[in-house]
């Protein structure tokens, strides 16, 4: 199946669907989005302001606020999820809400926060840009959200599986954002001062099959819109899962899974914030900053 709208990736509307099913039982498979949150908050803590109103964007089961716990950075934190289930579990105020379609007045939230919500977005630079507008001005933006370096090794492993069996590949593991985009499309989302950088979380699990069944209770299973949407041949998944443990296997037997975490940092435009130089402004030049010799433009250097 081919997409007619090119930035039409993900299936939002299967997304919304295993949201709702994973909320059902989500204390199980929730060990992830409970590290990453605590992870995103800890670089709150960097930040040295209070925040009146604050807006949790793909809340789940409410990690962020429990990661935030006694912090008094936060006066007020409203949740939103685009799942219904997820929406009726937060301790606070909640909204059932889009990611790509936010409900939002301009200029409303002092601080926006999410965690592991935004990689299943299909317009990124489209959605950040309305987070930018529902900020107010020096309004401060944290997210964190899956990258590309996400579950390479079962990548790798569908891959091999299915040009043995069938022949061919189909997109298995949905394509997530680089690092070395994202601090640009912050910049292109109008935020100052954008910052991105990004760790990987390594979590073992008892085998291939194991890791797939979490991935589908957690509602972070494919989601590409020309994914093959025939069930898996039997020989093909466990002939990856065969591939898998052959080829990423600890010492102990158990498998290992990485997940890439692209942290997001930008504010919105204000005007008491820092501004680059303007070119000819400095008050030393860098020739003497360094102890070399200055050059002007296209001089040559002659090497000896």
């Amino acid at each position: 199946m081919t997409s007619p709208d090119p930035l039409l990736v993900f299936d939002r509307t299967t997304l919304r669907h295993r949201r709702e099913r994973a909320a059902q039982d989500w204390e199980s498979h929730a060990f992830l989005k409970r590290e990453i949150a605590e992870r995103l908050v800890e670089r709150l803590d960097d930040v040295r302001r209070r925040f009146v109103l604050a807006l949790d964007l793909g809340s789940h089961g409410d990690e962020i606020a429990a990661a935030l716990g006694d912090r008094q950075s936060v006066d007020h934190l409203v949740r939103s999820d685009l799942a219904e289930g997820f929406a009726r579990r937060a301790q606070g105020p909640a909204v059932v809400a889009d990611e790509e379609h936010l409900p939002f007045a301009a200029g409303q939230f002092d601080l926006v926060l999410s965690a592991m919500s935004l990689h299943w977005v299909n317009d990124l630079p489209g959605t950040l840009i309305q987070i930018g507008r529902i900020l107010k001005p020096d309004g401060l933006f944290l997210a964190a959200m899956l990258g590309g370096g996400t579950l390479w090794q079962l990548r790798q492993a569908f891959a091999a599986a299915e040009s043995e069996i069938d022949g061919g590949l189909s997109p298995r593991i949905s394509p997530f954002a680089d690092l070395r985009d994202a601090a640009g499309l912050l910049q292109r989302a109008g935020f100052a001062l954008p910052v991105a950088d990004s760790e990987t979380i390594d979590v073992d699990y008892e085998n291939a099959l194991a890791l797939m069944r979490d991935l589908s209770s957690m509602g972070e299973s494919n989601l590409v819109v020309e994914r093959r949407r025939r069930i898996t041949r039997r020989a093909t998944l466990l002939r990856a899962a065969e591939l898998y443990g052959e080829r990423f296997a600890r010492p102990s037997g158990r498998v290992t899974a990485s997940f890439e975490v692209l942290f997001l940092h930008g504010w919105a435009p204000h005007a008491s914030q820092p501004k680059p130089l303007k070119p000819g402004s400095a008050a030393q030049r860098l020739a003497d900053a360094l102890g070399a010799p200055e050059q002007s433009a296209g001089e040559k250097v002659e090497r000896s």
